[in-house]
Formats: C-alpha cells, structure tokens, sequence
C-alpha cells in the first residue's frame, strides 16, 4: 500500500533538532509504504487512517469523521514524544472508501491491519465512522486465527447491534461479529439508558453483551472498573480496543457524529485507555466519529489526538499506564 499521507501534516513545533528528550510526534514519526516496512527490533506502533463515513450516512448520523484521520495527525504531530530510544512509531497511510463501497474497504482495512500484526508492530487505527471497528476487528481475526478467544473492549454510549439485515452501517458492526464468530465477546463501557431502545437492550442480553452504564462510569467507581475489565480480559486469548467518541460529554467533546449531553469525562475514559493498552493481551486500538466538520475550535480533534497518545504511550510502555494514576 502506497503512502498518501503528505507530510505536511506532521509538522509543528521543534525545541531541539538533536536531543530525543525535546521531540514532538512530528520528530518521531516516519512516513513509510506498509510493503517498505520491516519487522522492527523495538517496540513499535503504525497509524493507520480510515477515511470513511458511510456507515454514519447509513446509520443518519451526522457527516463529516472521514476528515477525522488527517485532523487527528495534524493535532498529534506537536505532542511532546515521552519514549526513549527503543520505541518508534509509523504512519503508512489511509484507506479511504470510495463511493459507497463500505464492505470493500473494510475488508481492505482488515488486511492492512493483519499485514501490519505480520510486521511485529501494533496498529493504531484513525478513523472514520465506527464503522471502522468491522475492518479492525476483520484484521484482527485474520492475525489470530479462527479458534482464538477474542475480548472486544468498546468505549461508547451505544451498544451498536442494530439489525443489518437491509445492509451494514456504523451502528450493526457488533451484532454482525457476534452472531457469525462464537469465539468472540462483547464489553462496553458507557452505555447510555436513553441512547438505546429496548429492543437493543434485549438484543444485547441475547448476545451476551456486558456492559457498564454511563452513570456507573466516574472516577468514584474506579475499583468496580477496574475489576470489570480485569475480569473480561482474562477470559479471552487477545483483546481488541475501540473508543466512540460519542461516549464523551458534549461539553468536553461537541465535534462528534452523534453528540450527548450526558456522557463520560475525558479523565475517565483516559483512564480506561491506559489501563487497557497497557495489558499484554490487547493487540490494538482504534477512535471513531471524531467529526472536524461540525467542531468547536478543534477541542474535539485536539481531545481526540492526547487519547491516541495515552493509547501509544500505554502499548510502548510509556509512564502513567495505571487506571489509579
């Protein structure tokens, strides 16, 4: 897969062209073609963008997450890079859907994620609609076989287990993984009572979903968290890692595809992402409906790119990878 990322967008601020201790991503990050990348001897993340939002169209939502990857890189390039010399991070490009050909490009995304896993580096998925997850997940599978237990951990106030019987969007993925892949299980944390009606509660009891409501979901719970997750992590062989960022409170997140004014703070689902990332069973980790065109100051995008660095700087084993941190 060619690049088509410019450079341009890896650019920002540099305090020291020398020292590692005084660089930002843009200093870090290496633009390669995925079919130029080599199995590296580190610890080592590749972003992946997924330029896409044909689910949300499907779904009603809101447009607009298909410029999510490009305004995601453009807000992480000025972070301050925290890891020290045996960690790297790689950008190979995006897949962008064309048309409304969803199905084509998931399956694309699915065998660039499982191109990236054969290079012994972790991907880090931008989309694009959370019909993103389906490509993910796609890729996922590939790398660890049919017969592995596979843990879906999703951040996110919908359970997404609509019918997708007319055709698929970003509100089914989890429902079509559930009832074709026994050996796959479903968690999500932040569900909302009112942003989901009872037949999809009723559905998600059907399919064994757990989940932990959004009022349950504060920093006072953090031991019942805690002990959630641990649970469900290790029931399962690998681990797989996706933020909706419609989880969010609208007054810390307002550039998303389906906003709320209830909602998770962004210390919390932090917290969550650190914990997460950071066990040896999770292979990988995607943010979805990010959506630049209807945000406010890019909060959303900026909120968006400081949650992918938690999930990077977690995966390399960076600091503050606690959920008590």
């Amino acid at each position: 897969m060619p690049n088509n990322v410019s450079a341009d967008l890896w650019t920002g601020r540099t305090d020291h062209t020398e020292r590692r201790s005084s660089f930002r991503y843009h200093q870090i990050v290496e633009l390669i073609d995925l079919d130029k990348l080599k199995t590296p001897s580190d610890n080592s993340c590749a972003i992946i963008g997924f330029e896409c939002e044909e689910g949300v169209r499907r779904n009603q939502g809101r447009l607009g997450a298909a410029k999510a990857p490009n305004s995601i890189r453009k807000a992480l390039s000025n972070i301050p890079w925290k890891l020290q010399e045996n960690s790297c991070i790689y950008d190979v490009g995006n897949v962008i859907c064309e048309n409304d050909y969803l199905e084509e490009a998931q399956e694309l995304l699915g065998n660039i994620i499982s191109d990236i896993f054969s290079k012994s580096v972790t991907p880090i998925i931008l989309g694009g609609g959370h019909e993103t997850l389906y490509g993910h997940y796609l890729g996922v599978r590939k790398h660890i076989g049919k017969d592995a237990s596979l843990g879906i951990i999703n951040i996110d106030a919908h359970f997404d287990l609509r019918s997708y019987e007319d055709q698929p969007s970003s509100g089914t993925m989890f429902r079509q993984i559930l009832e074709h892949d026994k050996n796959s299980h479903y968690f999500v944390l932040g569900i909302q009572r009112f942003g989901n009606t009872q037949e999809l509660f009723d559905k998600a009891d059907e399919l064994g979903t757990r989940y932990m409501y959004e009022e349950d979901m504060h920093e006072g719970n953090k031991d019942a968290i805690i002990s959630e997750l641990n649970e469900f992590i290790e029931k399962h062989d690998h681990v797989m890692f996706t933020l909706c960022t419609d989880v969010l409170n609208a007054a810390f997140a307002p550039g998303v595809s389906a906003p709320s004014p209830f909602g998770l703070t962004p210390m919390i689902v932090r917290s969550i992402i650190r914990t997460v990332a950071s066990h040896e069973k999770t292979l990988s980790f995607d943010i979805c409906e990010v959506n630049p065109a209807v945000d406010e100051n890019g909060r959303t995008v900026k909120l968006g790119a400081y949650l992918i660095n938690e999930a990077i700087m977690a995966f390399l084993g960076g600091t503050n990878n606690d959920i008590s941190t």
